[in-house]
C-alpha cells in the first residue's frame, strides 16, 4: 500500500502552477494546493479503496488535493461528530467543503444532525457545508420526508441574507435541490424564492431571482445539481504512480 508522503508526490506531479490560477478563477483559493482537477484524484481513491484511518493521515496535511482525497476515502460510518466538526472548521475552500458533503458527510448516519448545527454556525465555510448538506441530501437521501424539507425553509430564507458569496450561494443550492424533489416541493420552494426575489437585501433578491430561474422552467427539463457558478470541467487525468502525467488547463463546464 502507498505511503502517505508517497501519495502526495503523486498527486504534486500532476498539479501546475496553470491550473492554480485556474482553479483561483472559480473561487478556489485553498492555502496548500497542488492544482489538480477531480478526476485524476478519484483515480487514485480507487486504487487505494476505503480506508479510514489513511483519510485522517491524508486530511492532516492541510493539502487540498490530499482532503478531497480523504473525503472519498473515509468510512461514514466510522465518522464522529468531533471529527466531522473538525474538518467543518478547518475548510479554507468550496471545492473541499463540497466534495466533503457530497461524498462523506450526507453518507454518515450523523448527516442531518451536522447539516442543521453548520447551517446555523456564523462561520462562512462551516455554514456553507450545513446548506451544501441540505442540498445533496435533497438529491440522495430518497428516504426523507416531504415534512423535513419543509421544515428548513424558514431556515433557508432567514440565511439567504447573508452577503458572503460562499454562503448566499449554497443556500441558494439548497432552495434549488429541494424545489427539484417533487412537484409539491417545487411549488414550497418557489413561494420561497418569490419572497426572496422581491427582498430589499440584495443577498436574498439573487438568491430568489437565480432560483426561480431553474424551479420556473418545465418540470420536465433537467438541470445540473451543481452549486451555482462554481462548476469545474475534470480535464487532467493521472493515477497512483505515473507521476509524468501531462499537465493540461482547467475549463469551465
Amino acid at each position: 500500500m502507498a505511503s502517505v508522503d508517497e501519495v502526495l508526490s503523486t498527486l504534486e506531479s500532476m498539479g501546475s502552477e496553470e491550473n492554480r490560477a485556474g482553479m483561483a478563477r472559480f473561487g478556489i483559493t485553498a492555502k496548500n494546493a497542488y492544482g489538480v482537477s477531480m478526476e485524476p484524484v478519484r483515480g487514485i481513491a480507487k486504487q487505494l479503496g476505503r480506508d479510514h484511518a489513511f483519510a485522517l493521515e491524508l486530511w492532516k496535511t492541510g493539502i487540498r488535493e490530499a482532503r478531497i482525497l480523504a473525503a472519498l476515502v473515509a468510512d461514514p460510518k466510522q465518522l464522529t461528530a468531533s471529527q466531522m466538526n473538525a474538518w467543518t472548521r478547518s475548510f479554507d475552500s468550496w471545492d473541499v467543503c463540497d466534495n466533503a458533503a457530497i461524498h462523506l458527510f450526507r453518507k454518515s448516519p450523523l448527516a442531518w444532525e451536522r447539516a442543521l448545527a453548520w447551517a446555523q454556525d456564523p462561520r462562512e465555510f462551516v455554514r456553507r457545508a450545513g446548506f451544501a448538506m441540505f442540498a445533496t441530501l435533497a438529491v440522495h437521501d430518497k428516504r426523507a420526508a416531504d415534512e423535513t424539507f419543509l421544515d428548513l425553509l424558514p431556515l433557508i430564507e432567514a440565511t439567504a441574507i447573508d452577503e458572503r458569496n460562499f454562503v448566499k450561494k449554497a443556500v441558494n443550492w439548497a432552495l434549488r435541490q429541494i424545489g427539484k424533489r417533487n412537484p409539491e416541493l417545487r411549488k414550497a420552494a418557489i413561494a420561497v424564492a418569490q419572497r426572496l426575489a422581491e427582498s430589499e437585501n440584495s443577498a436574498a433578491r439573487w438568491v430568489g431571482k437565480d432560483a426561480l430561474r431553474e424551479l420556473s422552467v418545465s418540470s420536465n427539463t433537467r438541470r445540473s445539481s451543481r452549486p451555482s457558478g462554481t462548476p469545474l470541467k475534470r480535464t487532467v487525468r493521472g493515477t497512483l504512480g505515473h507521476s509524468k502525467t501531462p499537465r493540461r488547463r482547467l475549463d469551465p463546464d
